[in-house]
């Protein structure tokens, strides 16, 4: 067990070593454009990561149970929302409640 001054100790360390690793890249690229390929890294990232996870969360669909349609109208329903008003807080929202609904029917 820790006392509760080591754990405040490791509290500011932990916060300090995370601001200076969000403050590393401003400080370093403060005076110049970064490079091209952390201008590319920096592109590709999120729909990488966004493809990833709507595969991780489509691998384990119980299609003997529903066929998946609570699923795929959720996933349907989520791009359709963000392709029509650009607005991440809707696309979850909406197809989260379309998917509670569906699952709760079916």
């Amino acid at each position: 067990m820790i006392s509760v001054s080591q754990a405040l100790l490791a509290t500011v360390l932990f916060a300090l070593v995370i601001f200076a690793t969000r403050l590393f890249p401003f400080a370093l690229f403060s005076r110049r454009d970064p490079p091209k390929l952390l201008r590319f890294i920096e592109q590709s990232i999120p729909p990488a990561v966004m493809a990833i996870l709507v595969v991780y969360s489509l691998k384990d669909i119980p299609w003997a149970e529903t066929g998946g349609l609570p699923h795929i109208a959720a996933l349907t329903l989520a791009v359709l929302l963000h392709a029509w008003k650009k607005n991440a807080l809707l696309s979850i929202f909406g197809s989260t409640a379309l998917f509670m609904v569906l699952r709760s029917l079916l």
